[in-house]
């Protein structure tokens, strides 16, 4: 995988953008003119084409945008409340709620909470295995690894445990996996890798090519869902029964269709430092309407994996994803500045 997943964002954003054609922008068009934002972000590149969406809207109401810090997900929550950053564009709701109550959620903004328009909605998480392993041995929930020989399909360091693709640490799935493990009495079976997720998948997927059983978490929107398909190339695993951390009362993590993966399906959300959005109605209202299709998520993805991954590439995609979208954006931007005006 390209070194380039874990570099800061540089300078891509520390010029501001002047009007369109040159010409003096008029002052009621530019509501944020004068006022900095302070983006910080997580080190993954899969995330920058929707932070690029939310920061160019915000460049085109006049704010001026500083160089993205680039934190882990803890302290990005922290940064928000304490009001040392501006925003973070990718919390996942509700599965960075321990950041979010840990840094202080009194000091921070939820895009979505109040209006229930989120930024992403039908995020989803699970565990998935080859496909020909899942026909072949009829396997269909986590809970058959207690079976020894189900279990063995998947060791790779021959421990007889089966070796689970997991997260890195400090994200938070880490500790979803790693209570699922425990609540489903799968410690003894299964082993939780947890590091660099993408090199890890890297390997995953190369032993994939080679024929061989793999098992792993993911998530969506990501491109991995374009590299292994499921139900062509993988299968989901249902779990046992819904079990999660700190849980209050009775949680519905079954999809639709009935099945269930484990996880709530999940929304992403822009948070906010409080006082920031209560002294800027423009920059709120904006963030407040910005939608994006988890489909144009992953589908902009795998340009990305497929090699389009340099930062003004990524920032290339987000560009023509509001042109594309030109409409519905510009009356974003419309909203956004009748918001200050009011």
């Amino acid at each position: 995988m390209s070194c380039r997943r874990i570099l800061s964002l540089g300078t891509a954003f520390s010029i501001v953008l002047v009007a369109a054609g040159g010409l003096p922008a008029l002052a009621e068009e530019l509501p944020g003119e004068g006022v900095v934002v302070k983006p910080v972000f997580q080190a993954l590149l899969e995330e920058r084409f929707q932070e690029y969406i939310v920061l160019i809207g915000l460049e085109r109401l006049g704010y001026e945008i500083e160089e993205p810090l680039i934190v882990s997900i803890p302290a990005a929550h922290l940064s928000v409340a304490q009001g040392d950053r501006t925003l973070y564009v990718t919390h996942w709701n509700p599965l960075h709620r321990q950041f979010l109550e840990g840094a202080g959620a009194e000091q921070i903004w939820q895009a979505g909470v109040d209006s229930g328009t989120y930024t992403v909605t039908g995020a989803m998480q699970g565990y998935l295995i080859d496909k020909k392993t899942a026909d072949d041995y009829g396997i269909t929930n986590l809970e058959q690894f207690k079976d020894p020989e189900i279990a063995s399909l998947f060791d790779i360091n021959n421990d007889g445990r089966a070796d689970l693709t997991g997260c890195k640490p400090g994200w938070g799935c880490e500790a979803m996996v790693d209570h699922h493990l425990s609540a489903y009495e799968l410690e003894d079976v299964i082993e939780h890798h947890k590091g660099d997720y993408f090199i890890q998948m890297a390997d995953t997927i190369a032993r994939y090519r080679q024929g061989e059983p793999i098992f792993y978490y993911t998530w969506t929107p990501l491109w991995l869902s374009g590299e292994l398909v499921p139900g062509e190339d993988v299968e989901w695993l249902e779990v046992p029964f819904t079990s999660l951390p700190d849980q209050d009362g009775e949680v519905d993590t079954l999809l639709p269709d009935g099945r269930n993966l484990g996880f709530e399906v999940n929304e992403i959300n822009i948070v906010a430092n409080r006082e920031f959005v209560e002294s800027n109605p423009a920059a709120k209202r904006f963030m407040e309407l910005v939608q994006i299709p988890i489909n144009d998520i992953s589908a902009e993805n795998l340009l990305i994996q497929q090699g389009e991954d340099s930062l003004e590439e990524i920032r290339a995609h987000a560009e023509q994803w509001i042109e594309a979208n030109a409409e519905t954006f510009d009356g974003w931007l419309a909203e956004a500045r009748a918001a200050a005006a009011e």
